[in-house]
């Protein structure tokens, strides 16, 4: 089973056009496919055409309503807030990024993070995919002795250990990946990553 989980593509369609020429069995955009919620019609007419193979995350810059009235229209799947099973596989989702000093549509404080990753504790072998890195690692820095990620994401990992975790977000660490315990984890940026389970 092949899932493809990639984020921030900023109105990049020619990346996702290029992204969606991948052969997979899902395909998950975990934010940001925009900037500020402006061009989502032009990013769903190259998502539709997987369709139901394709689930969607609201970044910082897409309101959840959005992305559910976006999924609706090109009949693709809302994936915030949700848990689903594919091959075997539990996948959850949670989209939004903690506080940022920009004031975007789709942020949370830290404890409503919390408060909503707490949906997710004690899933079996779980693969979870936020728009929020977890604070302090290789996922959300930005540069020397400068992080941009939530504490309650990295409490989530440090508590819980699901199998993976995927972000994006911070646009500097793409393509970053560590280990936080038994968790693999990855910012997987646009460039993305195929997941083979």
């Amino acid at each position: 089973m092949k899932a493809l989980i990639f984020s921030d593509i900023h109105n990049d369609l020619a990346t996702l056009r290029r992204l969606m020429e991948t052969e997979a069995d899902c395909y998950i955009a975990a934010g940001d496919l925009v900037n500020l919620g402006k061009g989502l019609d032009r990013c769903g007419e190259i998502l539709n055409k997987k369709g139901e193979k394709v689930w969607v995350l609201p970044g910082n810059h897409e309101s959840a309503d959005q992305i559910t009235a976006f999924c609706a229209k090109f009949g693709l799947r809302d994936f915030h807030g949700q848990l689903f099973e594919l091959g075997g596989r539990k996948f959850g989702g949670l989209g939004y990024s903690s506080p940022t000093p920009f004031k975007t549509p789709g942020e949370y404080s830290e404890e409503e993070l919390k408060q909503r990753l707490s949906k997710f504790t004690q899933v079996a072998g779980l693969v979870m995919v936020c728009h929020a890195p977890p604070r302090d690692t290789e996922l959300d820095r930005i540069r020397e002795g400068v992080h941009g990620g939530s504490v309650s994401a990295r409490e989530f990992i440090d508590a819980n250990q699901p199998d993976y975790f995927f972000c994006g977000h911070i646009h500097e660490a793409e393509g970053r990946r560590v280990e936080l315990g038994k968790t693999i984890a990855m910012n997987v940026g646009k460039r993305g990553y195929l997941l083979e389970l």
